[in-house]
């Protein structure tokens, strides 16, 4: 049985949605959330592979937004009164998943390779998914995501882990450029 990656998968899911919101109303966002919550499952279970990996971030945690928002100049925190507050959540997000995620929402080529390479891990095996909104949505899709799949938007929080996204895929220096 796999380590539960789902903590780590809704809190990049949810500071992705906050960072780049859909563009509509309620089923634009279950829209927008959808292709957000693919592309961060995959990502993390790229990351992530095989179990004692998500059982070592689970025990360590995911090190949170702060140099996200600060990359995206947000401060989507609120202000730090030390209280508990509805913010915990922010403390699950893990940095490279985000930008992995940002790199596989914004190059469809990648999300086609990042999947593919999902075959041969653990995951699949347990939760076979094909990914069908991340890697080929609709014009629905599009237009509620139209913020969450802008590459030069989504490029400062991408370049974050491109590269060890593409050393992970085999890739290298070819899909930097």
């Amino acid at each position: 049985m796999l380590a539960d990656l789902s903590p780590l998968i809704a809190a990049a899911t949810e500071w992705l949605t906050r960072a780049y919101p859909a563009c509509g109303g309620p089923l634009a966002s279950a829209l927008c959330e959808a292709q957000a919550r693919q592309a961060v499952t995959v990502a993390a279970w790229l990351r992530y592979p095989t179990p004692m990996d998500a059982a070592l971030v689970a025990m360590a945690g995911p090190g949170g937004a702060g140099r996200l928002d600060m990359v995206v100049g947000s401060d989507m925190a609120g202000p730090d009164d030390g209280t508990v507050d509805d913010d915990a959540w922010r403390t699950w997000v893990d940095e490279a998943v985000v930008s992995w995620a940002a790199s596989l929402l914004t190059d469809a080529r990648l999300a086609d390779l990042a999947v593919a390479a999902l075959a041969e891990g653990e995951h699949v095996k347990v939760a076979p998914v094909a990914f069908g909104r991340l890697r080929s949505p609709d014009d629905s899709d599009r237009r509620a995501a139209a913020l969450l799949r802008h590459p030069d938007l989504l490029a400062p929080v991408a370049a974050l882990h491109h590269e060890e996204l593409a050393g992970r895929l085999g890739q290298g220096r070819a899909l930097v450029a």
